[in-house]
């Protein structure tokens, strides 16, 4: 079957699946912020308006400096995207015809624009049910490696990793002559993340990627960044193409980012709301991926194969993301983001349905 590659959009799964998407459903397969983008936006909104007349800066330099003032970094350390999908691949343009590891499972993306310019693709399988993260396991793939792709927290499974481990991993590619990318598009969704921003001066071979569409809720205006070190910028900036980041979109994460009690209160949201489904799930003997941020992976424990789970949540309006293109999940999972507590509530009670027949 040819499955979606990504979550929301729920009009293509239907159609893959040849079901008719119902009038009424609730989209789990989208992991952005619940609460919607910040009030100020929207009270900005008009003023933005006045603004699409207006040629974007192609430089972006009052967002960048709003960045490295609050990571405090330089601002040739900063490069400006059209969203993480954009800095993926311009990445993976740099790394053309390289050999490059991924960490799975992961985000597909990193191996679809590897493969679209020509890269080398070698999986390093964590496994179920933990995914744990082994050094000494990563370590013999490293040696033949010019890149590694590692998404922390990691996307599917929620997990976030040791920072020792993490860094003993960049140490050791650095050794190796390896990059490390370093996806760290939930990382504001905890509320201790330890941020590897200041590592960009230790390592030079450190790049890190960060969305602004999922805290945020923007994911329609595209935005994100890049951190490394100010050579690597200068290389990436050229494969990137002209005015690729529009002007509502620079405007919006300026103010976003100056939106600091909206982070806090959607990480204390998210935390509450989890914590209220997982012991539900634990309850009715579901299994869930240890998460620690928006989203997580479930399955039912009495199946092998999760596809009439999945049928029967999609018949009831419910659509979680599938997993079949992730590797070494084969759709054996379903990944669901954390919505409102109203939407939380009609996953459980589908749920408990579906465990009273089952």
């Amino acid at each position: 079957m040819n499955w979606p590659s990504h979550g929301s959009n729920p009009q293509h799964l239907f159609k893959s699946m040849g079901l008719s998407l119902p009038e009424m459903f609730i989209d789990f397969s989208a992991n952005i912020n619940p609460l919607g983008p910040p009030t100020a936006l929207k009270e900005k909104w008009n003023d933005f308006y006045q603004e699409i007349t207006v040629y974007p800066d192609p430089f972006a330099e009052n967002l960048k400096n709003r960045i490295a003032e609050s990571e405090q970094t330089s601002v040739n350390s900063i490069l400006i995207g059209n969203g993480g999908a954009e800095l993926i691949t311009l990445v993976a343009r740099f790394l053309s015809g390289k050999r490059v590891v991924v960490v799975e499972p992961s985000f597909s993306e990193y191996e679809k624009a590897c493969r679209a310019n020509k890269c080398e693709i070698q999986y390093h399988q964590l496994l179920e049910p933990n995914f744990e993260l082994s050094i000494d396991e990563l370590l013999p793939t490293l040696s033949s490696a010019d890149a590694l792709f590692l998404c922390n927290p990691n996307n599917p499974t929620g997990i976030q990793y040791p920072v020792s481990t993490v860094i003993s991993i960049i140490q050791e590619c650095e050794k190796q002559n390896c990059f490390v990318i370093l996806d760290e598009a939930f990382y504001d969704f905890l509320k201790d993340y330890q941020s590897f921003i200041p590592y960009i001066n230790k390592f030079s071979n450190l790049i890190i990627i960060r969305s602004m569409t999922k805290m945020f809720a923007i994911p329609g205006l595209r935005l994100g960044y890049l951190a490394a070190a100010p050579d690597i910028i200068a290389a990436l900036r050229p494969l990137q193409p002209h005015w690729s980041i529009n002007t509502i979109a620079l405007l919006a994460g300026e103010l976003c980012l100056q939106n600091k009690e909206f982070m806090n209160e959607t990480q204390v949201y998210i935390s509450e709301e989890r914590e209220r489904l997982f012991t539900f799930f634990k309850k009715n003997k579901f299994v869930i991926t240890s998460s620690q941020v928006n989203f997580y992976l479930l399955r039912d424990p009495n199946l092998q194969e999760q596809i009439s789970f999945f049928e029967f949540l999609l018949l009831k309006g419910i659509i979680p993301r599938h997993t079949f293109n992730f590797p070494g999940l084969e759709g054996n999972w379903l990944r669901f983001a954390i919505k409102s507590k109203e939407e939380n509530s009609k996953l459980m009670e589908v749920l408990l349905e579906w465990r009273q027949l089952h």
